[in-house]
C-alpha cells in the first residue's frame, strides 16, 4: 500500500507507506523465505529484511544480499552502521534494487553490533545518528526511517528518549519504529559502579515496557510517523495500540511462531474483509514457491524452517514440527514431500 507523493521537505515522489501493521527484521530469521511466508499470511503488512551491514552491500555481494521476491513488496532494507558515506551508498544500492523503504538499525543490543559501534549504543551519539539519516535522505527517494530503543543502560528517561528524537527528527527522518525497552549493554553505570551487560535474548524480556513513551511522543510530535514495537502477543493489545493514535504495530517473535496472529491483526487493522488462511491453503502456495526455489538449488529446509508455527495452538502442531524436522528437513526432500502432511493438517491429527 504505496503512495507517492512530495513530501515537501526537498524530494520529489517520496513514497508514503501503511505502517498501520509491520513484521519485526529478526536477525536469522527474516529471510527472503520467511517474508514470502508472511505475505500470504498478511497481504498488506511492511516486511523487514534482517539487518544487513553497510559494509558488506557496499564492498560485498549485493546482489546476493539484497535478492527477495517481488511479492514481498512493499519490504523495507534494514541497514547496520555508523559511517554517513557508506550507509548512503549502501542506501543507494538498496533503492536501486527495489526496496520501499530504508531502515536504521539503532537498537539492536548483541556484542557483535556493540562491538562495531552501532546497533543500540549509536543512542549515546544522536548527532551521528542525526548525520547518518540526513545523508541517507539526500541519497534515496525512498522513505528513510530509524527503529530505536527507548534509551540504553541508565540512560533510560523520556527526557533523554525525546532528546535523541528531537535530533533524529531534525535530519527529517519519515517515520520511528520505537522497541519500547531499553537495551541494557552493561558497562560503568552512572555511579560507576561495572554493571553487566544482557544477553539479545535478555534483552528483548528483561527491561521493562514502556509504551507510555511512544504515547508520549506521538503527543508530543503528531507529525511524526510513530510505530510500537515489543511485547504483543494477542490481537487486543495489538489493537488497542493502533486505536490509540500510534500509526502502526510492530509484531516479531509472536508473528514468527504464530503466524496466525500475523494473519488475525491484518483483518483487525487493516482489511475486516481478510480471511485468515487455512494451513493446508499456504501449504499448497509454498509447495510453488518452493519449487521455483528447488530449480535453483534451494534446499527444501531452508524454507520449511520458517513454517513450524502453521499449526500453533492447533491439535497436531507437534507431529507437524516432527514431520518438518525428520522428514521436510532431510538434504535431498522435494517440495512435494509437504503433500504427505496434509493429514495432518486437515485432520488435525494428534502428535
Amino acid at each position: 500500500m504505496l503512495d507517492c507523493k512530495n513530501n515537501g521537505l526537498g524530494r520529489e515522489s517520496v513514497q508514503v507507506i501503511d505502517r498501520r501493521l509491520c513484521v519485526a527484521p529478526m536477525m536469522d530469521w527474516t529471510d527472503r523465505h520467511c517474508r514470502v511466508l508472511h505475505r500470504l499470511f498478511a497481504p498488506h503488512a511492511l516486511l523487514y529484511t534482517e539487518m544487513i551491514v553497510s559494509a558488506a552491500i557496499v564492498r560485498g555481494n549485493a546482489a546476493r544480499l539484497l535478492e527477495y521476491d517481488a511479492r514481498e513488496h512493499p519490504v523495507a532494507l534494514q541497514l547496520g552502521g555508523c559511517d554517513p558515506v557508506e550507509l548512503a551508498q549502501a542506501a543507494r544500492i538498496g533503492a536501486a534494487a527495489g526496496y520501499d523503504e530504508i531502515n536504521l538499525n539503532v537498537g539492536c543490543p548483541s556484542d557483535r553490533v556493540k562491538s562495531g559501534a552501532f546497533g543500540a549504543c549509536l543512542m549515546l551519539n544522536p548527532s551521528l545518528v542525526a548525520a547518518c539519516v540526513r545523508s541517507m535522505r539526500e541519497a534515496v527517494q525512498v522513505p528513510v526511517t530509524v527503529k530505536c530503543r527507548i534509551g540504553i543502560d541508565d540512560e533510560d528517561s523520556y527526557e533523554f528518549f525525546s532528546a535523541f528524537v528531537d535530533a533524529v527528527a531534525a535530519a527529517s527522518v519519515d517515520a520511528l519504529i520505537v522497541h519500547a525497552r531499553a537495551a541494557i549493554l552493561g558497562g560503568l553505570a552512572n555511579d560507576g559502579v561495572p554493571r553487566p551487560g544482557l544477553s539479545p535474548k535478555e534483552n528483548r524480556e528483561i527491561p521493562p515496557l514502556k509504551y507510555d513513551y511512544a504515547h508520549r511522543l506521538k503527543a508530543a510530535r503528531p507529525a511524526l510517523p510513530i510505530v510500537i514495537n515489543g511485547g504483543f502477543t494477542d490481537l487486543p493489545a495489538i489493537v488497542a495500540q493502533t486505536e490509540s493514535g500510534l500509526d502502526g504495530v510492530m509484531l516479531g517473535r509472536a508473528a514468527y511462531h504464530n503466524p496466525r496472529l500475523l494473519a488475525e491483526a491484518e483483518r483487525a487493522v487493516i482489511d475486516p474483509a481478510w480471511r485468515v488462511p487455512e494451513p493446508w491453503k499456504i501449504v499448497e502456495d509454498m509447495v510453488a514457491y518452493a519449487r521455483g526455489q528447488a530449480a535453483r538449488g534451494v534446499r527444501l529446509h531452508s524454507i520449511t524452517r520458517h513454517m513450524h508455527g502453521l499449526m500453533a495452538g492447533r491439535e497436531g502442531a507437534r507431529a507437524w514440527r516432527r514431520f518438518l524436522s525428520e522428514v521436510a528437513a532431510k538434504p535431498a526432500a522435494l517440495p512435494e514431500t509437504l503433500y504427505s502432511a496434509l493429514p495432518i493438517l486437515s485432520l488435525g491429527l494428534a502428535a
